[in-house]
């Protein structure tokens, strides 16, 4: 049988969307039969966002004698009602996580930044420690050839005859 929707006086066939008739203008009040805690349901409402609006336009379409009806209905708007609340929860940690995503994407810049400057901090060491190196190692065989020569005087003098 096919899925039927609005009063069963309207007799809509969901699976043909043909069938389905709008009034050509929509009153405020929707169905003045169809009453949730807050009063008549109105155009307005939202049956998938909320739960009390789906549970009122439910109970109403069901007949009131049948029991079955009236509790699943009850436990659909229930359903509903703790999906609703899934829902907001989900999007505040979506919201959270998006805050956090855009301050760790800061972090991450100024991380990228800091290693940047300390790159060109260790380079300008490594280049500063070769000069010096270099320095070094002239300073090394500089100091190495006078060892060199004071040694060979040393040994010229140390072979001359003391008077």
């Amino acid at each position: 049988m096919p899925d039927l929707l609005f009063q069963k006086d309207d007799l809509v066939d969901a699976s043909s969307p043909e069938s389905i008739r709008f009034p050509s203008a929509m009153p405020e009040v929707w169905r003045p039969y169809f009453l949730s805690l807050n009063g008549s349901v109105t155009v307005t409402d939202s049956v998938m966002l909320n739960g009390v609006t789906a549970t009122a336009v439910i109970a109403s379409l069901c007949a009131l004698e049948d029991g079955k009806c009236v509790a699943s209905v009850s436990n659909m708007g229930r359903r509903l009602h703790v999906r609703n609340h899934e829902v907001r929860a989900l999007r505040s940690q979506v919201t959270i996580l998006q805050r956090l995503l855009k301050e760790n994407k800061k972090k991450v810049v100024e991380f990228k930044e800091e290693n940047k400057r300390l790159k060109k901090l260790v380079d300008s060491y490594a280049n500063d420690l070769v000069t010096r190196s270099i320095e070094q190692s002239k300073t090394t065989a500089e100091l190495q050839k006078q060892y060199e020569k004071l040694l060979v005087e040393v040994k010229e003098l140390a072979s001359c005859p003391i008077p």
